[in-house]
């Protein structure tokens, strides 16, 4: 990090500075924190008092913070988790945190959105699963084109959602 601030054109050993590669070093201990959750583990936990639902399980807005792997930028957005049990239901936080347990890893977003659904079809063997990922991303916006204001939007459908019919519900559910 001292190379880095002196490469930018700082004084390492200035006061203000001093302490930035300890900080760096906790941020990216956060940022990357990904590495060391087990994503199946998250969803181990499931409930099968449900009185029989078997309908659509929505949860929509997940916030979503990642890195670029390409120019360790920031992707920020959303994610949006869609599936029908069979007949057990996970937690809806564990869908919050199995979001942040693939995001907090370096990331493309069309990655990231296939781990979210492949870990959810592995684990909770529903009848189908729908993933939909909505984020900007800092390496655009920040440098090269500079476009702000755009996102990208990946989507992963598994099982019964992999049916154009059933996946038209699952997006129209997701509309405000």
């Amino acid at each position: 990090m001292r190379t880095l601030i002196s490469w930018a054109g700082d004084d390492p050993a200035r006061e203000g500075l001093l302490e930035t590669p300890a900080r760096v070093v906790r941020a990216y201990e956060e940022w990357f924190s990904g590495y060391d959750r087990e994503p199946a583990e998250i969803l181990r936990r499931t409930f099968g008092e449900t009185a029989g639902y078997d309908d659509l399980v929505l949860l929509r807005d997940i916030p979503l913070e990642s890195v670029c792997e390409h120019h360790m930028a920031a992707i920020r957005g959303v994610a949006h988790i869609a599936y029908l049990p069979r007949e057990r239901v996970v937690g809806i936080s564990k869908l919050a945190r199995l979001v942040d347990a693939f995001a907090h890893r370096l990331q493309i977003q069309e990655r990231l959105t296939a781990e979210i659904a492949d870990a959810i079809e592995a684990e909770l063997e529903p009848r189908g699963v729908a993933v939909v990922l909505e984020a900007s991303h800092a390496c655009m916006s920040s440098r090269g084109v500079r476009k702000h204001g755009s996102a990208l939007i990946t989507r992963a459908f598994r099982g019964l959602y992999s049916d154009p019919a059933a996946r038209r519900e699952v997006l129209d559910a997701l509309k405000p």
